[in-house]
């Protein structure tokens, strides 16, 4: 269960995990971010594509382009219009998105949302660069960010990577990438071409009152942290993250590849990534790339969408054994409906926030803690034993006075196939997914 994930990375990584031990596994996405959702899709769809139509380093390549810069090349901006044709054809007629989308179920949209999405689609294949001036759109968003210190930006931006992403942990983040995000919105360049195409997927509406109320479509997305985190700050390869004299010797970028390449590896072969033999000194051309086969499983296509929908009268068997938040209001008690006994629950915090001070993190962490308690989920692990950007819970298991105990259906086993008086397993410790930050 990934309720308001709108950091598209989550749901690829976490599925990569799942598909290295288990054959199957469903996943439910909560959003009500149609423009976050679509992202979502378009992800998803990338991570599917058969090694035929894209090979394993463009597919990575694509993957970080997308999901981190303002401006991508012509290629990317090709197969984003491409993808965005098929996304509207998808979302308006069913029958052709289970023929050739079978994996996703979009059954549980309103048709209103059905058509926003369609809306969302068609802007992202219109060719016109005029219909999202993405570069005077950073630049009004970093001037409302910075208000009066925009003159000296790039000072600003020294101060929030070494004082405060630096000593929170992302100290493999260089200041010459992350200035160049902060200045332009291009994160990741990844091959000698031209970034000059906006990156439509980053537009999102909002409804602004201007003596009356208009819709608009502009950039209000991040502006402070930047995209590296989600797999440039960590590695299950440890020669990416050692240092030189004190200096990373890979930077960002480089592990962000590496570890995006893993995670498609690993979602289309099924085995753990090895990386490629280094390339010999004074070889030419770029290291070699371990492409994977496709063995293109049979989905499952068993609907499972009504689960979510189920109110409190409704008969539901729980099955999630896995729920990650991005939006704490959404730790509610009901979450336990849809929460297999043991289950793991895991909460974004704040700590990559450059204008979040420290008490202010700690403080979150109390109350997250506190709703968690409420939901019936207890601290997973020690707290010196969690990552800073997640914390990490375990569903308790419900006794005779809880007053969700009858809409828990005590009478059917776990999952796992375990009597119901033995204890539910250890919560898992934490672990690098495909090379990333999230914890599983």
């Amino acid at each position: 269960l990934l309720p308001c994930s709108s950091q598209p990375s989550l749901l690829e990584e976490t599925g990569a995990s799942q598909l290295v031990f288990f054959p199957s596994s469903q996943f439910y996405l909560v959003e009500n971010n149609l423009e976050a959702l679509g992202r979502q899709l378009l992800f998803l769809s990338l991570a599917l594509e058969s090694p035929e139509k894209l090979g394993l380093q463009e597919k990575s390549e694509m993957f970080l382009e997308l999901l981190g810069n303002s401006l991508i090349r012509r290629p990317t901006a090709a197969y984003l219009q491409e993808k965005s044709d098929l996304f509207v054809r998808y979302v308006t007629d069913p029958d052709f998105q289970q023929r050739h989308l079978g994996a996703v179920d979009l059954s549980a949209l309103k048709f209103k949302e059905r058509d926003q999405l369609e809306s969302i689609f068609r802007f992202w294949r219109n060719p016109d660069p005029q219909a999202f001036p993405i570069a005077r759109l950073w630049d009004l968003r970093v001037r409302q960010y910075l208000g009066t210190r925009y003159d000296a930006r790039r000072g600003v931006c020294d101060w929030d990577l070494t004082m405060k992403l630096h000593e929170r942990g992302a100290s493999v983040i260089g200041g010459r990438e992350f200035s160049r995000w902060r200045d332009t919105g291009v994160a990741f360049e990844l091959r000698e071409g031209v970034y000059d195409v906006p990156n439509k997927t980053l537009a999102s509406g909002r409804v602004l009152r201007q003596g009356e109320l208009v819709p608009a479509r502009g950039y209000w997305g991040d502006i402070g942290t930047g995209p590296y985190l989600p797999f440039g700050i960590e590695s299950e390869e440890p020669s990416l993250l050692r240092t030189v004299n004190g200096v990373p010797a890979k930077s960002a970028q480089e592990i962000s590849l590496y570890n995006v390449t893993a995670l498609f590896h690993e979602l289309a072969a099924r085995v753990r990534y090895t990386p490629p033999p280094p390339t010999p000194e004074g070889a030419s051309g770029a290291a070699p790339v371990q492409e994977s086969p496709a063995p293109n499983p049979e989905p499952d296509l068993q609907d499972h969408s009504e689960s979510l929908r189920q109110g409190r009268g409704g008969e539901f068997h729980p099955q999630l054994r896995l729920s990650v938040l991005h939006m704490v209001h959404t730790l509610t008690p009901e979450l336990q409906l849809v929460s297999a006994p043991g289950a793991t629950l895991i909460t974004e915090l704040t700590s990559f926030l450059p204008d979040v001070r420290k008490e202010q993190a700690d403080a979150f962490l109390a109350r997250v803690t506190a709703m968690a308690a409420g939901a019936g989920f207890a601290p997973c692990g020690t707290p010196e034993g969690q990552n800073r950007a997640w914390a990490r819970f375990q569903r308790r298991e419900e006794g005779p006075d809880d007053p969700l105990r009858p809409l828990l259906a005590p009478d059917v086993p776990p999952e796992d196939g375990r009597p119901t008086d033995v204890p539910p397993p250890v919560c898992p410790g934490p672990s690098s997914v495909g090379g990333g930050v999230h914890e599983v």
